[in-house]
């Protein structure tokens, strides 16, 4: 952790009322959720690492979903563009 990083404190997700599964994008997922010194609550995927924020658990765990589902996409998505 870099020292310009807010200190973050680990937020267990059975103490909040909203739970990950319930995002298909979440559904299999290993989801870690924290909050900063200044009260924002930040959700990660460990599995894709994927991280997303929200003013509360449930408005940063389906942020996540949502960060999540677009990532999966843009790694099945076939453009055509194989320059890239």
């Amino acid at each position: 952790m870099s020292s310009e990083e807010p200190d973050t404190e680990p937020v267990a997700l059975e103490d909040v009322d909203v739970e990950p599964a319930d995002y298909e994008a979440l559904a299999d997922a290993d989801v870690r959720l924290r909050v900063n010194d200044h009260g924002l609550y930040i959700a990660d995927d460990l599995e894709t690492s994927v991280s997303s924020q929200g003013q509360s658990p449930g408005a940063a765990i389906e942020n996540l979903a949502e960060a999540v589902d677009s990532y999966l996409e843009s790694r099945t998505d076939e453009t055509g563009d194989d320059w890239l």
